[in-house]
């Protein structure tokens, strides 16, 4: 049989070698080979619709039809009679205003096989449901077929590092995505390592959502370095990783990564008991920055740091000269009496809006306080809402200031 001709896995016939990783997928799951050329790759009409595909497929392989799958995909049909392009699948097992069956890795092979050739959805939204390790196999294998996906949210399933590494690696050749929200996901340091081998040879992702994902000191460290580098990525997130002793090396390199990187436009380093002296070196990087001023918007997020008011005051003033840097959260942090009257003076004249901030000045016996407000990053940072928008795009979380399509 010549290489690119075989006949698709299904049961009773042959199949690949499991991946390295151990994780053994179903027959039906096994990996496929196409024989099409590179760049050459057209996705064709769909013949059926996704919920007659969807239904087909799990009877053929005696699978528990998910009846909230079966659902959504009967949404996607009738907006691609309506004409709609561009649609993101939305199955987030967080959704309360419909009964919801949460995703298994079963359910994802099911799905990823219904959507791998469809022209019209280019975006999954599958953050609170049960995918694990053997699912991140199955979305790698998705991100290798199909050629349209724009934006893949697996935020809060159940992926460990050897998932991380899987998906990591199916990034390495893909030319299209460009949202990935891995939040939460328990990658650690070895999987951030994958992702920062990775963003050396992706050059289309655009926003990489890696926050609680446990990461570690290396992993971090290598992120800043290949971002000096990297000049696609336009917004990241490495908020919470596991960082031990009181060494600020990993800020240090952040903020070395700020004076060369020319594209980088929200960044998240929430949690990184980040102290006065490395806030120093961020703020000594926002100064000679300039190449900011060709961006939108920029801003830094340093919450539940360990920042005390020199530091906070040095913050404060660096946005006087950055003038692209609009939204500053700082709440979490050790205010005096001295960071209070800095950032109710930038509120007060209007540099720092106060929808871009999450503290807001008040005032008792003549001597200001800084109280906590839900904006930006408190307010739908893991969430956004099922139906409506938020009042102002301002007061969504910082990725949401980086369009990369529609609802992105």
């Amino acid at each position: 049989m010549k290489p690119g001709s075989e006949k698709p896995p299904w049961p009773g016939t042959s199949y690949p070698a499991p991946p390295p990783t151990q994780i053994t997928a179903p027959f039906w799951g096994r990996a496929q080979t196409f024989a099409s050329r590179p760049g050459t790759y057209r996705a064709p009409e769909p013949i059926i619709s996704l919920q007659e595909l969807y239904n087909n497929l799990c009877i053929e392989n005696s699978q528990k039809i998910n009846e909230f799958i079966l659902l959504k995909l009967k949404g996607v049909d009738e907006e691609i009679q309506k004409g709609s392009e561009g649609i993101t699948l939305n199955l987030a097992g967080n959704n309360h205003s419909m009964p919801v069956e949460r995703l298994t890795n079963e359910d994802f092979l099911a799905l990823s096989k219904t959507v791998e050739k469809n022209p019209y959805v280019n975006g999954l939204d599958l953050r609170y449901n049960l995918i694990s390790d053997a699912g991140a196999y199955y979305a790698a294998k998705l991100l290798q077929k199909q050629h349209i996906l724009i934006y893949l949210n697996l935020m809060f399933n159940d992926i460990g590092p050897k998932g991380g590494e899987l998906i990591a690696k199916a990034l390495h050749k893909n030319t299209t995505l460009k949202y990935l929200r891995m939040t939460g996901n328990k990658i650690e340091n070895k999987g951030g390592m994958c992702f920062a081998a990775m963003l050396q040879m992706n050059s289309s992702l655009e926003k990489l959502d890696l926050g609680d994902t446990d990461l570690g000191m290396q992993s971090v460290i290598a992120f800043a370095t290949v971002l000096t580098q990297n000049q696609t990525i336009k917004g990241i997130n490495l908020n919470r990783p596991i960082l031990y002793g009181e060494q600020e090396e990993s800020t240090v390199h952040i903020g070395h990564m700020l004076k060369e990187n020319h594209s980088l436009v929200t960044l998240h380093m929430s949690k990184h008991n980040v102290k006065n002296s490395g806030l120093k070196q961020l703020c000594d990087a926002l100064y000679l920055n300039r190449s900011l001023r060709y961006l939108d918007v920029s801003w830094l997020s340093v919450v539940s740091n360990n920042i005390k008011g020199e530091g906070l005051v040095a913050l404060s003033e660096s946005m006087k000269t950055n003038a692209t840097l609009s939204n500053i959260y700082i709440w979490g942090n050790k205010f005096d009496e001295a960071t209070c009257v800095a950032y109710s003076n930038l509120i007060e004249m209007g540099r720092l809006k106060p929808d871009n901030t999450d503290v807001q000045p008040y005032e008792v016996d003549g001597r200001v306080y800084l109280s906590e407000v839900s904006n930006g990053l408190k307010k739908h940072y893991y969430w956004t809402p099922t139906y409506g928008e938020a009042f102002s795009h301002s007061s969504n979380a910082g990725f949401s200031l980086v369009p990369v399509g529609q609802q992105l």
